[in-house]
């Protein structure tokens, strides 16, 4: 018996849905130039994941629904999004970001790092104890809690000592499981609160320690950690974070209410809350010393200020007493 096979039609493509969506300024550089191919590295209901193949960070998209964190490498949609798996292929620029089944069209943008309002260093060294009091108390604990390479950054960090700082960072860089293992999240708080909140209290030496750890965590994440952290270090590097984090330095600064701002921080993830607050700690303790420090030496200069001119006035009263007398 023989069997003719039946002629098989033409192969329907899927049918792909337009949509517009609000995107992080930290995409610019991988949304306003010509597409490049990206893959999926990861997909859930709330979001996915796009690592394009060449180019500079951020190399990871996250395209994400209204109902997700706000993350800084995040491209927004108040729709729902196409079922997606791992390995499948994108394309990311000109504008949008085109999956299998949707193409999302950025509409406008939104500010990852907006200004910090100005906050003296007393009114954050009032907030420290509050911050750390929250944390102590809530159930949500760090997953590196006691880590000694933690310590050796918060004591590198209040003595603005770069050598200890990097020393602790090359021990934290990839450290601990997931997408975003929680070695880098704390890296990430730390560097995003030296940055904003240094900025915030003209603390310098925090924001010049900001700039050169970063740099040295951006490189050294590129071969040592997911992709995903990798692109989330490289935006707290430029003070970038998610909406969670800027609502707690906000908080630590006098512009909204640090409490439930902090609360909502902690619940983020299984250990990611909790380890970006104590990123934040750390680095809210370094800008408390560290302007401290510059607070003392002004008043020690000015010191030495004052006594000059009280030796060079009195050195003029003696020249213009030696003169009556003659």
């Amino acid at each position: 018996m023989s069997v003719t096979a039946r002629p098989r039609g033409p192969r329907s493509s899927p049918v792909r849905a337009d949509a517009t969506g609000a995107a992080s300024a930290a995409l610019r550089p991988v949304l306003e130039v010509p597409r490049r191919p990206a893959r999926v590295l990861a997909a859930f209901p709330s979001a996915i994941y796009l690592e394009v193949r060449a180019g500079p960070e951020p190399r990871v998209v996250a395209v994400t629904t209204g109902g997700a964190v706000r993350l800084p490498n995040a491209l927004m949609t108040t729709g729902t999004l196409p079922p997606a798996s791992a390995g499948g292929e994108a394309w990311v620029g000109d504008g949008a970001v085109e999956l299998e089944r949707l193409r999302l069209r950025v509409r406008r943008w939104w500010d990852p790092a907006p200004p910090p309002d100005p906050a003296g260093p007393a009114r954050l060294a009032a907030a420290l104890p509050v911050l750390a009091g929250v944390c102590d108390r809530s159930p949500r604990r760090p997953g590196l809690e006691g880590s000694d390479a933690a310590g050796l950054l918060a004591a590198g960090c209040a003595r603005a000592s770069l050598p200890d700082c990097v020393a602790a960072a090359e021990r934290l860089v990839g450290l601990g499981p997931g997408l975003t293992p929680s070695g880098d999240d704390v890296l990430a708080g730390t560097l995003v609160a030296l940055r904003h909140l240094g900025t915030a209290a003209g603390a310098r030496r925090a924001v010049r320690l900001a700039d050169r750890l970063g740099a040295a965590v951006a490189f050294d994440a590129r071969g040592r950690t997911t992709a995903v952290s990798a692109t989330l270090l490289h935006c707290a590097t430029r003070g970038q974070a998610c909406a969670e984090v800027l609502a707690v330095l906000r908080g630590l600064t006098g512009g909204r209410p640090l409490e439930p701002a902090l609360e909502r921080l902690l619940r983020l993830g299984h250990t990611s809350g909790a380890d970006l607050a104590w990123g934040l700690r750390i680095g809210l303790a370094a800008v408390v010393a560290l302007a401290g420090d510059g607070a003392n030496g002004a008043a020690r200069a000015g010191d030495r200020a004052n006594g000059a001119t009280r030796a060079r006035d009195g050195a003029n009263g003696a020249t213009r007493a030696g003169g009556w007398g003659g």
